[in-house]
């Protein structure tokens, strides 16, 4: 049995689905919203790839490796984005959150927090997790910040790590957070969605 099960996560209007061939239009649409694919620390698929990076989450998923959430409107259905566990590794109770993007348009809105809200609370609090790990591209400033946000402490940065869609070979910054952390992160978490409100 896979360590993280289908399951769709709900709270303040936002629905985390589990992705499928379905969603292929809305995240095309979610990616367009703001050309998010130009961005060369991202890993935002273009039009034409957005089957393709579908399949590859459906394929990870199947391995054990990563389980891809659509992050939709719980009233519309529309897609705003998507967000996955990746590198899940169930002896050590140990899952990391990425391949994390939104539509421009919802960006820098409550959404990001309840969906790390969501993720956090199922990763700790359902899936028994010791630790939840983050990584981000050395030049992804917006996405490091956003992560030490939540609460998450830098670990370090692995150099010369992976590749960039540009060629380019990239840093990697991680982070982590741990579960006796939780609690404070999610009180903290919990007062600034409530300042979107």
């Amino acid at each position: 049995m896979a360590f993280v099960q289908p399951v769709t996560l709900r709270s303040n209007g936002i629905a985390l689905v589990p992705l499928s061939l379905d969603h292929e239009d809305g995240l095309r649409a979610a990616a367009a919203d703001g050309e998010l694919w130009k961005l060369r620390i991202t890993s935002v698929p273009e039009p034409h790839e957005t089957r393709g990076y579908i399949e590859t989450a459906l394929k990870m998923r199947e391995e054990g490796h990563r389980f891809a959430f659509a992050v939709t409107d719980e009233a519309s259905g529309k897609v705003l984005g998507s967000t996955s566990f990746h590198d899940i590794l169930p002896a050590v109770k140990r899952v990391e959150i990425g391949y994390t993007w939104y539509a421009k348009s919802v960006q820098r809105s409550h959404v990001n927090t309840t969906c790390k809200l969501l993720m956090m609370g199922h990763a700790f609090d359902t899936l028994g997790c010791h630790v939840v790990g983050w990584r981000t591209d050395n030049y992804n400033f917006a996405s490091q910040q956003a992560i030490e946000r939540l609460g998450a402490k830098k670990d370090g940065v692995i150099r010369g790590h992976a590749l960039r869609r540009d060629g380019t070979i990239r840093d990697t910054v991680m982070y982590s957070m741990r579960a006796g952390e939780w609690p404070e992160a999610k009180a903290q978490l919990l007062y600034l969605r409530a300042l979107h409100a």
